[in-house]
């Protein structure tokens, strides 16, 4: 019998085009754990990093709001089984909870409530799950603003370097949260996560749920 886990792993994705969320992506795989059963991408816009996760899982769902992001999601994932797209509501659509062994979200999480959604993702993951946020938020203190200035000539010369660009379409939103309101509120929520900051004005949250 030919279940869905027995679709072979397809190959490497090639990187259609690149930006300062695609430059977060090798991180992003590097955690996924070994031996990973369900993953879950938030905010999956085109697919992109759902098809390069579906290299490294048995399973991969990608969750995007976005009617048009969804369509050509699925128009480029045609014929590998092992992914599947949901167009809906993060915070409200039907998910299995504790299903998933990875979720991930890259520059989403600030289109939503900042809590409700890594409660959402907390409540997804199974216990002994990774979860990987990469987000974007505002600068607030004298040292953040002078971290992005320091950080700008390096994010233009990367962007007019590596001919920055990415799918048409895709919902763009100003973030509300600063970089110390991320931080403080991710660590009440998820207690030991891993918070880093990056020149390409993202920050990184890595935590892993306990395992009961």
């Amino acid at each position: 019998m030919t279940g869905l886990y027995d679709e072979p792993m397809p190959q490497p994705v090639a990187e259609p085009y690149w930006n300062t969320n695609v430059a977060r992506h090798p991180g992003i795989l590097r955690a996924v754990p070994e031996g990973c059963g369900d993953a879950l991408d938030v905010g999956c816009g085109d697919g992109l990093l759902a098809r390069k996760l579906a290299g490294r899982a048995k399973h991969v769902t990608g969750i995007d709001k976005s009617a048009e992001m969804i369509a050509r999601a699925r128009e480029l994932a045609a014929g590998h089984l092992q992914l599947a797209f949901v167009e809906g509501d993060f915070l409200t659509a039907e998910l299995p909870g504790a299903q998933y062994d990875f979720v991930c979200s890259v520059t989403t999480v600030h289109h939503m409530d900042f809590e409700a959604a890594l409660l959402r993702m907390r409540e997804l993951l199974r216990p002994g799950g990774t979860l990987v946020v990469v987000g974007l938020a505002r600068e607030a203190t004298v040292t953040e603003w002078a971290a992005l200035i320091a950080a700008a000539p390096i994010v233009r010369i990367t962007k007019v370097l590596r001919r920055a660009g990415g799918p048409q379409g895709m919902p763009v939103a100003d973030p509300q949260m600063s970089y110390g309101q991320v931080r403080a509120v991710a660590r009440r929520l998820l207690p030991g996560v891993r918070y880093r900051r990056h020149v390409l004005r993202r920050y990184s949250l890595t935590w892993e749920k306990p395992a009961r």
